[in-house]
């Protein structure tokens, strides 16, 4: 809940950092550094996306100015005195050892404890990594601003077998005289074997670290490598496992998600809980992280949930690998990094220009073609960088994860403490919105678009539509004026700005449930793909040419509401005042990245989250 005096502007400021989100500093590299004027742009008259094979030469030909996804360290991209490439990034994610905390004996927490002292974590850094990472225990990932790795008493960086075997000693876990093995403390003989995606360097490696750790504590182990999808699958539908090796990539700040991804009841739920991870200390926690609206509270609760993961092991963190890109520096300036997108961000795209100063030119990116252009049913962050530069928000994620506003100009919370007229455990937020945003097809953005699009969200989860899942609890969303909505929500959380401010907006004469697409055809709703469907959007760019299979080409749409108005070699002027200047996030440390073979998307507590390897 926000007091009276707490209450503020979120405008163009940075405000909300403070009033809604108290964020503490993200670890990087060095200082991610943008100005106040941030949307404004774009100053390039073309984006291509485009199909190469071999992103590395295709680079180095100046083919493309960026690759999309991270390079992994190259000598030959290095050596280039048109290539620039950094390591600016600590990886929002990390690869890690799943264990399945429902078979016996790994459902013993002290046997998953003593893996995780007798787990070499620093070699995993050196011999899999050269060095490019650190070492990581908390279950949450390093750059997120709820992580307490650096206040947690003790660590499992190093190999320490003596304390696991005494560990497991105490627990009951005998030797068998004959095979020199560990026996499960009922007496039966027992092996684990941990799977890796097959194919996969990364995987094997971490696998094998886990292997010897394993032996170190006379535990009979080896090694499978699997198909990455068929094991995912395994996981997902609750099979036979019993170490699964791969790696998870966040795309927000939020830890909302701890409330489900390790809660009991979803042990045996398919699709959650992937450990099977049960603990009622932990399930203790979950209403405060849920529906505390103090700061202070949802902090205690997430920091005790991390020591109690930390403390019962049902995942082990292996290693936080150094993010690592390319990009091309003959042509153009202003390249903005982005935590989750790194260097290719929409930031970069909206304030990229040529190296002479001068507005213009064409920008090209290699990307994987999406799946799909269905806001709804999209999975790939391929599909994600195609999405994010067409359809506005309330909110944007600025570089460092913060919310910075877009369409929104204005917002309050209130509770039934600040305005008796909001009913007891209610929360209502008054959204202002710019008054000078438009669709492509010539309509008026308005705050009517903005209050549909949460209620088509809500409606089209009843055929099915799982976009809006984390709007569940919203009871009311309508428009006061063009410009003004009210949002209200049926309970009291910190998280309800995270609830709405990032949805994608769509336009209310496309979608409604009279003459548009309806709330029933959300899936059938297959835009770019079928040229007979409707595609109207509100972005820097419109879409304006593509062939499938080989690009996708965007042109800067002079309706933009944050187009600029005249181009300079100097700072741009955004429409939004604010007193604030360069918003810097301040930083420490360098780590991980690496090179992706396999991917795939899931919904954690509503939100998307990258499996990888």
């Amino acid at each position: 809940m926000v007091s009276e005096e707490g209450r503020r502007s979120l405008g163009c400021s940075i405000a909300v950092l403070i009033v809604l989100m108290a964020v503490s500093p993200v670890f990087l590299a060095e200082a991610i550094e943008f100005s106040s004027d941030l949307n404004v742009g774009p100053y390039v008259d073309r984006v291509v996306y485009k199909t190469v094979e071999d992103g590395k030469l295709a680079l180095l030909s100046g083919e493309i100015d960026f690759i999309y996804r991270p390079t992994g360290y190259d000598e030959e991209l290095a050596e280039d005195p048109n290539v620039e490439v950094t390591t600016a990034s600590v990886r929002n994610g990390y690869g890690h050892l799943t264990i399945n905390c429902g078979k016996y004996p790994l459902n013993i927490s002290a046997f998953r404890r003593a893996f995780a002292l007798a787990y070499d974590k620093s070699r995993v850094i050196e011999d899999v990594w050269n060095g490019f990472g650190q070492e990581h225990d908390s279950l949450l990932p390093y750059p997120c601003s709820w992580c307490i790795e650096d206040e947690m008493p003790y660590h499992y960086y190093t190999a320490q077998p003596d304390d696991g075997n005494a560990l497991l000693d105490r627990a009951g876990f005998n030797l068998d005289p004959v095979t020199g093995y560990r026996l499960a403390p009922d007496g039966t003989p027992f092996n684990v074997v941990i799977e890796y995606p097959a194919n996969n360097f990364w995987g094997a490696s971490v696998a094998l670290i886990g292997v010897d750790a394993l032996l170190s504590l006379h535990v009979n182990a080896d090694t499978r490598g699997a198909d990455f999808y068929e094991m995912m699958t395994r996981l997902d539908m609750k099979g036979d496992f019993d170490i699964i090796m791969y790696a998870t990539q966040w795309t927000s700040d939020t830890v909302e998600w701890l409330a489900y991804e390790y809660w009991s009841e979803y042990a045996d739920t398919v699709y959650q809980n992937p450990c099977r991870f049960a603990n009622e200390t932990y399930d203790s926690w979950r209403d405060q992280l849920l529906h505390s609206t103090d700061y202070e509270e949802v902090y205690e609760a997430a920091s005790a949930m991390q020591m109690i993961l930390q403390e019962n092991v049902p995942r082990l963190v292996a290693y936080v690998n150094q993010m690592v890109y390319a990009y091309r520096t003959d042509k153009y300036d202003g390249v903005i990094y982005d935590v989750n997108r790194g260097p290719a961000s929409q930031w970069t795209l909206r304030k990229a220009h040529r190296i002479d100063g001068t507005s213009g030119g064409s920008v090209y990116i290699q990307l994987v073609n999406p799946e799909t252009m269905n806001i709804f049913l999209y999975g790939s962050l391929y599909a994600g960088e195609l999405l994010i530069n067409l359809y506005p928000s309330l909110y944007s994620r600025a570089p460092d994860m913060s919310p910075w506003p877009y369409i929104a100009t204005d917002v309050l919370f209130e509770t039934h403490d600040d305005n008796s007229r909001v009913p007891v455990g209610h929360t209502r937020i008054t959204i202002e919105t710019l008054t000078n945003a438009t669709w492509s097809d010539g309509v008026l953005l308005t705050a009517e678009d903005v209050a549909f699009t949460y209620t088509y969200l809500l409606e089209s989860m009843s055929y099915g539509n799982t976009a809006g899942a984390e709007l569940r609890e919203l009871v009311a969303a309508y428009a006061l004026s063009p410009s003004k909505l009210v949002l209200e929500f049926g309970t009291e959380s910190y998280w309800h700005f995270e609830n709405f401010a990032y949805e994608k907006l769509i336009p209310k004469h496309i979608f409604n449930d009279v003459d548009g697409i309806g709330y029933q055809g959300w899936n059938q709703w297959n835009p770019v793909f079928d040229p007979a469907h409707p595609h109207v959007t509100s972005g820097p760019f419109l879409l304006t040419d593509v062939v499938l299979g080989e690009f996708f080409e965007y042109t800067a749409n002079p309706d933009f509401c944050y187009y600029p108005q005249a181009y300079t070699n100097t700072t741009t002027t955004s429409t939004c005042s604010t007193t604030t200047t360069t918003a810097v996030f301040n930083t420490t440390l360098a780590v991980v990245g690496g090179a992706i073979s396999s991917a795939a998307v899931i919904l954690l507590g509503a939100r998307f989250v990258l499996r990888e390897v």
